[in-house]
C-alpha cells in the first residue's frame, strides 16, 4: 500500500534532504517536489495525492493560507523552522508538525503516523473488517498482551522466538514456532527474509543487497527468501 506524496518548500536543500529521506522509507512514493504553493494548486488539478510534506514561510502564499483554500486536503506533515504555527497547523488536523533541521528517525516517526491513519481511512472507505490490533504470547506460565503495531521483527530461536519491539529495551520471549507466529499476524504486513527472521515491512528503514535495515539493526536476507521477501515489498509499493 503506497502513500502518493508531494514535498513543498521553496528551499532546495530542504526538499532535497526530504527527498533522500523518504526514498528510505518504503511505503511512501515521493510524486513531485514543488517550490511553492501555485506550482503545487497546478498539479493537483489533475492528480490526486494522499500526503502532503508543506513548508509554512513561502514566498507569496503560505502553506496555512494553501491549506485554508481547499475543501477536501489530503494528509499533511508540516514541515518548517517556525514554532509558532503549530497551533494554527494542529487546528488543520496536521499528521504531524516537524521542527527543521530534523532528523531521519523524527519523519520516519511521522510516516508511520500517517501510514496508520492512511490504513484507518481505507478500511473506512471499503468498509472492511479492521484486523487484529492485539495478540497474546505465553511468557513465563503468564499471558502477555502485544500490540502488532509495535512489532520490529521477530526472530527464531530453535523452540523460542524473540519479538522484538519498538515501545520495550527487551525483547519478549516466547516458546513459539515461527511458523505458528506468522500464522497469527495480519496478512502482507509482515515478511520473512531468513528462515530465522520475520520482519514488519512498515520498520523497515533501508533495504540493501542481503541486509534489511530496522533503525541500527541489520537483519540478513538469504537467498531462499530474497526473492518472496522482494514480492512482498513490490505489494507495499504498488497502490491497491
Amino acid at each position: 500500500m503506497t502513500i502518493r506524496s508531494v514535498i513543498v518548500d521553496d528551499e532546495p536543500l530542504i526538499r532535497e534532504l526530504l527527498e533522500d529521506s523518504l526514498a528510505q522509507i518504503p511505503f511512501i512514493k515521493v510524486v513531485r517536489s514543488c517550490k511553492n504553493a501555485l506550482e503545487l494548486a497546478q498539479y493537483l488539478q489533475t492528480e490526486p495525492i494522499d500526503l502532503l510534506f508543506m513548508d509554512v514561510q513561502m514566498p507569496g502564499i503560505s502553506g496555512i493560507q494553501f491549506l485554508n483554500t481547499l475543501e477536501q486536503p489530503p494528509m499533511i506533515i508540516m514541515v518548517t523552522a517556525y514554532e509558532q504555527y503549530a497551533l494554527q497547523g494542529f487546528e488543520l488536523n496536521v499528521v504531524d508538525y516537524i521542527l527543521k533541521p530534523f532528523s531521519f528517525e523524527r519523519i520516519l516517526k511521522a510516516c508511520n503516523r500517517a501510514q496508520e491513519l492512511f490504513q484507518l481511512k481505507k478500511i473506512k472507505n471499503t468498509g472492511s473488517e479492521p484486523q487484529a490490533q492485539y495478540l497474546f504470547v505465553n511468557v513465563e506460565y503468564t499471558l502477555v498482551k502485544i500490540a502488532i503495531a509495535d512489532i520490529c521483527y521477530i526472530e527464531g530461536l530453535k523452540d523460542y522466538i524473540k519479538i522484538h519491539l519498538s515501545a520495550a529495551r527487551k525483547p519478549v520471549l516466547t516458546r513459539m514456532t515461527m511458523k505458528a507466529m506468522e500464522e497469527k499476524l495480519p496478512q502482507g504486513a509482515f515478511a520473512r527474509t531468513h528462515k530465522s527472521y520475520l520482519v514488519a515491512l512498515s520498520k523497515i528503514t533501508v533495504i540493501k543487497r542481503d541486509l534489511v535495515c530496522i533503525d541500527q539493526v541489520e537483519i540478513p536476507i538469504s537467498e531462499s527468501y530474497k526473492e518472496p521477501f522482494l514480492q512482498a515489498v513490490k505489494k507495499i509499493e504498488s497502490p491497491q
